[in-house]
């Protein structure tokens, strides 16, 4: 279950009782403190919630707690409540780098909308810290294959189980799923992991090849993919090869080989050795929960890869690539990564299939980037090259999760 844990911060009694309990029946973790020296223990890089606090408080006000909580955490959401009709202080509280504000009072719906998107946005950054820690600090099958499905742990305990078996592995999956980024992690956590690993296509593979590049990886592994596409000659000579042993084989296919032996084009007896040690890559379409964690990394990448900032995802993203079916898998991802970081869409090239809302909102976003991208960052400036109100230009950023100093 996602923490829902959430800091309430404000000096009036009455106000802080009746948030609380607004906060509680919408079963939220709600812990109170009545001023920020009270709730300055709490404060910190590791909170895994967010804050909502007024701003007009003796002592140490609103706008301080903003400060502080930025120096522990840069990313972690502050909610300010401000008083009615205080439209200037709202602009200040979100140049300063609020996640939101609220005018008091206000509707409980509203508070509850604001914070539930605060979470899953803290949700999402706290998961990605977990990730580049785990990148760091974990085996290949951590750092390389990314997911917090069961899926996708399943998948990991199968690589690192296979790697120790030290058999010939079949890895399976559908077109774009990653199948020799398997198979060179099931290398990388084996034995023979210093040995030289080879990825070659089996389609037209002659005997000669086959012999030449087994024995380069002598003490290694051959990764031969689409291995259905191996001509049935080399099929035999290859099965001599894997006797005579001195090489690891790993062999990959989009299809189901049962059906090419079935059909007399593949070696029944390849195939149930390789039958021994099979994996199976889970397509993005059985777990979506893992597509806001995959996204994200390819965002980072693409975004090095084009020497761009790394542009903010905002939950409207999100929400419109778990609702896709992803037949391309993680190949296709990783296009619209890129195209996301080019400014092109979240993952609709040109906007096909999305109405006008969404292309206006597309054309929006982009008008909005560009024009901080052309200033530097710098808000103010960019405000006033669209000639929009302060106020106007914040909100809308809000809107698509763009964050000025990302342009800076």
């Amino acid at each position: 279950m996602s923490v829902r844990r959430v800091l309430l911060v404000d000096d009036d009694a009455a106000v802080r009782e009746a948030l609380g309990q607004t906060l509680e029946l919408a079963e939220f973790d709600a812990v109170t403190a009545g001023s920020f020296v009270e709730a300055k223990d709490l404060i910190g890089r590791h909170f895994e919630g967010v804050i909502v606090s007024d701003i007009r408080m003796p002592g140490r006000d609103g706008f301080y707690l903003l400060d502080y909580a930025h120096e522990q955490d840069a990313e972690l959401p502050v909610i300010l409540l401000t008083g009615e009709g205080d439209i200037p202080m709202a602009v200040r509280a979100m140049s300063a780098g609020a996640f939101d504000f609220l005018e008091k009072p206000c509707a409980p719906a509203d508070l509850i909308s604001v914070i539930e998107r605060a979470l899953r946005t803290r949700g999402l950054v706290l998961e990605n810290r977990r990730l580049k820690a785990q990148l760091e600090t974990g085996d290949p099958a951590a750092r390389m294959i990314f997911g917090t499905s069961e899926l996708s742990e399943a998948m990991r305990r199968q690589v690192r189980a296979a790697a120790r078996a030290g058999t010939d592995v079949l890895v399976r999956g559908a077109p774009g799923s990653g199948v020799s980024k398997v198979a060179e992690v099931v290398h990388l956590c084996s034995s023979r992991a210093k040995g030289p690993f080879e990825k070659r296509s089996a389609a037209g593979l002659g005997r000669e090849d086959l012999a030449r590049h087994w024995q380069s990886c002598a003490g290694g592994t051959l990764f031969l993919d689409e291995i259905g596409q191996l001509p049935v000659d080399t099929q035999l000579a290859l099965l001599d090869a894997l006797e005579a042993g001195g090489a690891r084989l790993i062999a990959g296919t989009v299809e189901d080989l049962s059906h090419a032996v079935a059909q007399g084009r593949f070696s029944a007896e390849l195939f149930y050795r390789l039958e021994v040690m099979q994996l199976r890559i889970p397509a993005l379409a059985e777990r979506p929960q893992d597509i806001p964690v995959l996204f994200r990394h390819y965002v980072a990448q693409a975004a090095e890869q084009a020497g761009l900032p790394e542009p903010e995802i905002g939950e409207e993203v999100i929400a419109g690539l778990m609702a896709r079916d992803w037949p391309g898998n993680a190949r296709s991802l990783m296009s619209a990564a890129m195209r996301f970081v080019l400014g092109l869409g979240e993952g609709e090239a040109g906007g096909e299939g999305l109405g006008l809302a969404e292309r206006l909102a597309q054309v929006e976003r982009s008008l909005l980037a560009d024009a901080l991208k052309r200033t530097g960052g710098q808000a103010s400036a960019a405000a006033e090259t669209l000639k929009l109100p302060r106020k106007t230009f914040y909100d809308k950023l809000a809107k698509y999760g763009l964050k000025p100093e990302a342009f800076r």
